[in-house]
């Protein structure tokens, strides 16, 4: 058993908290915010990038991101959760991206069903 010690993110102040006119930050928020994925794929490769930063990407739908976020806020995902969904996202979506540039020339599938769905999606 190996014991990974995480550092106590309580004690960071946001510098935005002093003035009473700016944004607040959402414990949710900034747990977002202060949760690093370290992406191998596309534009992120050999970076950490923030939960936040993932979700605000040109990977995630705005559906998705509304979504992922009242999930989280109202307890049903959890941070980890959001985590792996967005990660899984950005990589799939690149390697889809990296496939159809490799295959140029034949015709896809996979962006008539990613197409549908959106459809879907947006009827909801």
């Amino acid at each position: 058993l190996t014991a990974v010690k995480t550092s106590d993110k309580d004690t960071v102040i946001a510098a935005g908290e002093k003035d009473g006119d700016s944004h607040k930050e959402e414990p949710w928020e900034k747990a977002l915010k202060t949760t690093v994925v370290d992406m191998e794929v596309g534009e992120f490769r050999g970076h950490e990038i923030s939960v936040w930063d993932l979700l605000h990407s040109k990977y995630i739908p705005e559906e998705n991101r509304k979504e992922l976020l009242e999930l989280y806020q109202g307890g049903v995902l959890t941070l980890e959760q959001v985590k792996m969904v967005v990660s899984t996202i950005v990589t799939k979506a690149e390697a889809a991206r990296a496939e159809q540039s490799a295959n140029a020339s034949s015709p896809r599938a996979e962006t008539t069903v990613a197409e549908a769905e959106d459809t879907h999606l947006q009827e909801g």
